[in-house]
């Protein structure tokens, strides 16, 4: 378990390199990322490179004893480069070329970009690959920041062409698969094909989907060109690339599939104020962030890395770029760190090591201010270094329970969404909260997972399961929940014949013959077990067959929650509370021990560690039997953290 930083050598006097290096040792960093926007300063003309300022950054950093992750400097293209070749520029949705002044302003499906970006690359990796403080390299920088996955221009439109003949042969099968009887759609031929914007109403839903199966396929090209250039010229080096936090907008497991290590960016306190959290909850948790935001996306990267996975950039305190940013409770750089460790990283390095007085970002804290003093977050994250020496590394073991994420169902869900508010990445946030909140661990796995082993299997934004997810679901003796919608499309984005959900009728025999979308402030009533619970947003209408069970009711009388053997279908939207309360009752049936934790209070293990996270304003005493305490105690101050090592009989 390390820590590591974010440093930026070209932004700072070289007279402060030394010393900056000596303190990132004394203050415990072992990894420093630098390099990933210093093209301009690299190469500030075409071919002519400068490579001597960052021999020398390099060679400081290693003779204080730190070690290197160096980036590819993609995400941010000179100027010269975009003179010489415009083309290079994306196209948004409104059909305007993006400009230079920011960065990630290039275009994934530009040809002649990804020979530049090839050629830089293997320049760094020829200049860098084998020295021996080079332990890792990150490809490019938060791949889609500032929604720049998806482009609309010429040459992304004519690859696009090009990947819809390979994915359907010949035209024929593309107007069936899509339906384009429908408002006399059919084409003659592949060329006619145009990317799906400008229209004058929604375009065709399939046509869309596969508009978004395609860029991200782009984005998997433009890595895997990286990655191969670094395995052969900078060979037994990590490979890790920062992912984004609550960012669907390609398939990260497909690009994880080239990497070692996914590692993601981690910004607690700006995600809940940009995201759907409701008021009361951006009240509550001001200052610390969502108790299950970061262990989400925790569990989302380990469960797509061959290693185990990084958080690149941790918030070390206020960022810049939310509507609102304020700054992390006492004690909150230290929980998350640790908590990331708690769910199996690797490595947690901090963004930046000083803040920037200049440019777009300084208003965005680092562990140093701009006059060069430790901030807070420093502080915290010396207190963590030290404390890394009193606990023993322990390996991550599976967890009981399986949540199925999956990227393509959740584009279609963003396509046709059916109602203004139905958000699938949120409700999947909500099942995980759920799982979390009753004390259990979470493997979050792509739906191509082996879920052997498994005693609970979530599914809950599911609109496309495949022939192959069926098998595993059958072949597995999980107990299975079904949230709303699961199975609801086919590939080609149609009503599955016999209705949803589809073949998942072979676990539990039911049709969805009416679904219906709720504006805000309509709410219905569910009953279970006696007790009254919300649905808001979603319902659906179920036609179960004579073996399915009704679990719960809407006032109406009609089915909400049904069950057949180990399968439970959700009909709706629920409460947070309904949703646990399906979940907890499944998981007994798994044999499983959930735990309803305090609000605030979360658990995780790491092999015969257990940590507990205070999320709250007051301290929180649990009760923990048969257990020697490494950090803290029973009581866990406000924003604080405990860590036992269970004893063995």
């Amino acid at each position: 378990m390390r820590l590591g930083v974010c440093y930026y050598p070209e932004q700072w006097p070289e007279a402060w390199w030394a010393e900056d290096a000596r303190q990132m040792a004394a203050l415990g960093v072992r990894l420093v990322r630098i390099g990933e926007f210093s093209w301009s300063r690299v190469e500030p003309q075409p071919g002519m490179f400068e490579w001597g300022w960052l021999d020398r950054a390099v060679q400081v950093l290693a003779d204080a004893g730190l070690q290197l992750v160096m980036c590819t400097p993609t995400a941010t293209p000179p100027k010269w480069l975009v003179d010489l070749d415009p083309d290079m520029l994306a196209v948004g949705e409104d059909g305007r070329q993006r400009r230079f002044g920011s960065r990630r302003h290039y275009d994934f499906s530009s040809d002649r970009y990804l020979a530049q970006a090839a050629r830089i690359t293997r320049a760094f990796a020829e200049r860098y690959g084998r020295h021996p403080a080079v332990v890792a390299w990150q490809t490019d920088n938060e791949y889609g920041c500032h929604d720049t996955v998806v482009s609309h221009s010429p040459q992304a439109v004519q690859r696009f062409r090009g990947w819809l003949q390979q994915r359907y042969g010949d035209v024929a099968a593309l107007n069936q698969a899509w339906g384009n009887v429908f408002w006399s759609q059919d084409y003659s031929n592949f060329d006619e094909i145009d990317s799906p914007t400008g229209t004058v109403t929604e375009a065709n839903p399939a046509h869309r989907l596969d508009y978004r199966r395609f860029a991200s396929d782009e984005v998997l090209r433009f890595n895997r060109a990286q990655c191969q250039i670094l395995r052969c010229h900078s060979p037994g080096r990590v490979l890790v690339h920062n992912f984004m936090q609550l960012f669907t907008g390609f398939d990260h497991h497909a690009v994880a599939s080239d990497l070692d290590v996914a590692s993601w960016d981690s910004y607690p306190l700006g995600a809940l104020e940009m995201f759907w959290f409701d008021a009361d909850d951006k009240q509550r948790w001001l200052r610390t962030g969502h108790p299950d935001f970061a262990a989400f996306h925790h569990d989302l990267y380990r469960g797509m890395s061959r290693l185990p996975f990084w958080v690149m950039e941790q918030q070390p305190g206020p960022v810049n770029w939310a509507n609102w940013n304020p700054a992390p409770a006492p004690g909150m750089v230290r929980l998350w760190t640790w908590e990331a460790f708690a769910h199996g990283a690797d490595v947690v390095s901090y963004f930046r090591w000083r803040q920037a007085p200049f440019g777009q970002e300084q208003m965005h804290a680092g562990l140093q201010t701009p006059d060069c003093r430790l901030d807070v977050g420093g502080a915290e994250a010396a207190a963590v270094a030290a404390e890394l020496a009193l606990v023993p590394t322990e390996p991550t073991r599976p967890a009981q329970v399986a949540l199925v994420f999956d990227y393509a169902s959740l584009w279609l869900l963003d396509i046709q969404p059916q109602g203004a508010d139905y958000n699938g990445l949120r409700l999947t946030y909500e099942a995980y909260c759920a799982l979390r909140s009753l004390g259990f661990d979470v493997d979050i796995v792509p739906p191509g997972a082996n879920l052997n082993g498994y005693s609970l299997v979530v599914l809950p934004s599911m609109p496309l399961v495949s022939d192959a997810l069926l098998s595993t679901l059958q072949s597995t003796s999980a107990q299975v929940v079904l949230y709303p919608r699961t199975g609801s499309k086919t590939d080609a984005v149609s009503i599955p014949e016999g209705l949803p959900p589809g073949s998942l009728r072979q676990l539990i025999n039911l049709r969805v013959t009416r679904v219906e979308s709720l504006r805000p402030g309509v709410t219905d009533t569910v009953l279970l077990k006696g007790s009254r619970h919300s649905s808001t947003r979603w319902r659906e209408t179920l036609d179960a067959g004579p073996n399915v069970t009704t679990l719960a009711q809407y006032s109406d009388g009609q089915a909400a929650v049904v069950r057949q053997g180990r399968t439970r279908y959700l009909a709706g939207w629920f409460s947070a509370e309904l949703q646990r309360q399906v979940i907890e009752d499944a998981a007994i049936d798994a044999g499983m021990a959930p735990v309803r934790l305090p609000q605030g209070l979360r658990i995780r293990r790491r092999g015969d560690l257990l940590f507990a996270f205070n999320y709250n304003a007051h301290p929180i005493t649990l009760a923990v039997p048969e257990a020697d305490w490494l950090l803290g105690d029973s009581t866990l101050p406000a924003h604080g953290l405990g860590l036992a090592r269970r004893r063995t009989p």
